[in-house]
C-alpha cells in the first residue's frame, strides 16, 4: 500500500490552512561543480523516496535539479520566480486552478511566477527543474 501524500496546503484558493510537515526529502546544496558529470540515470535509480529533490548544479543565477517523484505535491506558488519542469521519465501532471499540463518523456512546460500549481506524477518519475538559485521548494 503506497503513502498518502496530506492534503495540499496551500489550496488552490491561496487558503495556507494549518501548517503541516511536508513529506518530501530535499537538498538545496550544490551537488556538482563546473565540469564534472552529472549522471542523471544512476542518480534516478539509486533514489528510494517518493518525493525526492536534489539541486545537481548551478547555472548562473539559476540551479538545475532532479526530481524523483511519486505522488503529489502540495499547492504553491512562487512570487518572484518562474520554474522550468522537464519530463525526463513517466509522466508528470501539473495541476492549475482552470486546467492541468500532462507532460511525457521529452516534454517541458515553464510555470510563471505567481501562478498557483500543484505538481503530481501518477507512476515513479524522473524530471530536472531549472529556477533561480533563491527560489523556495516548497512555495513562497
Amino acid at each position: 500500500m503506497s503513502a498518502r501524500i496530506p492534503d495540499p496546503i496551500p489550496d488552490a484558493s491561496g487558503d495556507t490552512g494549518a501548517t503541516l510537515a511536508y513529506p518530501y526529502v530535499t537538498h538545496l546544496d550544490v551537488r556538482y561543480g563546473p565540469l564534472e558529470r552529472i549522471d542523471v540515470t544512476a542518480l534516478a535509480r539509486a533514489c528510494t523516496d517518493r518525493w525526492y529533490n536534489q539541486t545537481l548544479c548551478r547555472v548562473n543565477e539559476s540551479v538545475v535539479r532532479l526530481g524523483v517523484v511519486q505522488g503529489e505535491y502540495h499547492w504553491h506558488k512562487h512570487d518572484a520566480d518562474d520554474e522550468f519542469f522537464y519530463v525526463v521519465d513517466g509522466r508528470f501532471w501539473i495541476d492549475l486552478p482552470d486546467r492541468v499540463v500532462e507532460l511525457g518523456p521529452g516534454q517541458g512546460v515553464v510555470v510563471p511566477k505567481g501562478v498557483m500549481h500543484r505538481p503530481r506524477a501518477p507512476e515513479r518519475t524522473v524530471i530536472l527543474m531549472v529556477e533561480t538559485a533563491a527560489i523556495v521548494p516548497t512555495g513562497d
